[in-house]
């Protein structure tokens, strides 16, 4: 039996690194093998993944990134080059909060920067860092959407809508990269347990108590969860994945609504 973890000798970029879902994928990457570059627009944050991950004997650097400006996004690519010789991976998990509202409230500044962070960013990391992978002899993006890509929500067009656009703009990456040995997959995750939605319910218990019944197995996902998606599409185990969205959402896109009832 090999003790070779899933991404040996991978160099893995992770814009949003310094958040709870960005900061899981990071840490599973590093204890899968990968060396982490991690970018947040915090660099403290960032630093304090990446210090978390050498505690556990990885390899990390922490990267002030804002995803919506050219040049720091092509600084991280060209630090993760400088630092670890390549990059074979990428991720991108950074996501504004974006405000509610229809139409005729969102504020255009504010919907301009969901757009930017949310969508552009995806463009502008993978602009900088897909030439790259491509001279390391090929390699994975992974982009993280959003189950409500796939269905609407009252007052959420912007996130909606940057979701949606990131799963489109994946298809077409894989097309335009897959015979330069570049896969391109979406991470769709539905409700997700982070400290952000625990505020709001106080506890997982209440938390799965209220949302569980809008997925098929009844409760919410974990963090854990999305970084093991993550892992696996990044890897050799995925290496006939390509143009295509997980997702990762307890059934949520499969029955959308607020109970289940069984007929024996």
């Amino acid at each position: 039996m090999s003790d070779r973890r899933m991404l040996d000798g991978r160099v893995a970029v992770v814009s949003g690194g310094g958040g709870e879902i960005g900061g899981g994928i990071a840490r599973r990457f590093a204890a899968e093998g990968a060396a982490v570059v991690v970018c947040d627009v915090s660099l403290e944050k960032a630093e304090e993944v990446a210090r978390s991950i050498a505690a556990d004997n990885g390899q990390a650097i922490g990267v002030a990134v804002d995803v919506g400006d050219p040049a720091q996004c092509e600084r991280a690519a060209v630090l993760a080059v400088q630092k670890f010789g390549k990059i074979t991976t990428l991720v991108n998990a950074a996501a504004a909060v974006t405000p509610d509202g229809n139409v005729e409230k969102l504020d255009l500044d504010a919907w301009k920067r969901a757009i930017d962070i949310n969508f552009t960013g995806v463009f502008l990391m993978c602009k900088y860092t897909m030439g790259h992978i491509r001279a390391a002899g090929g390699g994975a993006v992974v982009n993280i959407a959003s189950s409500h890509g796939h269905f609407g929500l009252p007052g959420r067009s912007a996130y909606c809508s940057t979701k949606a656009a990131i799963m489109h703009f994946t298809r077409v990456l894989a097309i335009d990269y897959g015979p330069h040995n570049i896969r391109a997959n979406t991470i769709s995750p539905g409700p997700i347990d982070t400290e952000r939605s625990l505020r709001r319910y106080g506890t997982r218990e209440n938390s799965n108590r209220i949302r569980g019944p809008g997925q098929v197995l009844g409760r919410t996902g974990t963090v854990e969860e999305v970084a093991s998606a993550a892992a696996f599409l990044a890897s050799d185990e995925a290496a006939f994945i390509t143009g295509t969205d997980l997702r990762v959402d307890g059934g949520q896109t499969a029955f959308k609504g607020d109970s289940l009832a069984t007929t024996l």
